[in-house]
């Protein structure tokens, strides 16, 4: 069994997709969270973009960083800078990766440019949540 953590800045967009994505595509017996340095809720438009690729993610939370599943974790992904920089310090047995993404939250434009911003962002999580977990399962 795989326990993974994906951390951003406010728990609110990319970090919930790629939880979604592992959800979803990683092995059933995986333990899979996400939570941020800040709540900033659940991203409605992150919401939707999941929902178009068959991915509910509308009852997940946003949530702080839990020190005890952070440490009890196999990997711990942060994926903004933010996260990174603020995220605590973890036991020597924890892989730490970084997922440098642009936040989606931040886009702006039209509606459909940021909605493509948001698709763009789901399209790339998915691809490295995709190949995360093929490398992990290629190492068991």
């Amino acid at each position: 069994m795989t326990q993974l953590y994906f951390l951003c800045t406010g728990n609110s967009c990319r970090s919930q997709m790629a939880e979604g994505f592992a959800r979803d595509l990683a092995p059933k017996d995986w333990t899979i969270a996400s939570a941020g340095v800040e709540r900033h809720g659940l991203n409605p438009l992150a919401v939707q973009v999941m929902d178009e690729v068959g991915i509910d993610i509308s009852q997940q939370e946003s949530k702080l960083i839990d020190g005890d599943y952070l440490n009890a974790s196999d990997i711990v992904i942060t994926l903004c800078g933010d996260a990174r920089d603020k995220c605590p310090v973890t036991p020597p047995a924890v892989t730490r990766i970084h997922w440098p993404l642009t936040d989606p939250a931040q886009a702006t434009g039209t509606p459909e440019q940021i909605m493509t911003t948001f698709r763009q962002s789901r399209d790339e999580i998915k691809s490295r949540v995709t190949t995360l977990i093929t490398d992990i399962q290629s190492l068991v």
